[in-house]
């Protein structure tokens, strides 16, 4: 999805040719057909290519990615995810960005969430 976002569209071979230690042709194209059915991309043909576009947006995407990261592994927990974050080895989190994570955790208290 990322070279998808930065390219804009790409076919298999374009994809591969993006990422640093590439799996094969063949692991792409199932990837993209898997993102395909659940409607993340859309295709069309340009002869006996493929090219592919992303069809949700990258903001969006994200916000599934971070449900299922959710899910999957802290037991949809927002505070479990954000300590595991806070909490890794090589954080160097700016003042400034905690700041404004603070601001942001008063502001959901405020608002009930």
């Amino acid at each position: 999805m990322e070279v998808l976002y930065t390219l804009g569209q790409a076919s298999a071979a374009d994809i591969r040719e993006e990422i640093a230690d590439p799996p094969s042709n063949t692991a792409i194209r199932t990837l993209l057909s898997i993102l395909e059915r659940k409607g993340h991309v859309r295709h069309e043909s340009d002869g006996t290519r493929y090219i592919y576009r992303p069809l949700v947006a990258r903001e969006q995407m994200g916000r599934r990615a971070i449900d299922s990261l959710l899910k999957t592994f802290f037991d949809n927990s927002v505070e479990r995810a954000v300590t595991a974050l806070l909490t890794r080895e090589d954080a160097d989190i700016p003042r400034d960005d905690l700041d404004r994570l603070a601001r942001l955790i008063e502001k959901a208290r405020k608002e009930g969430r």
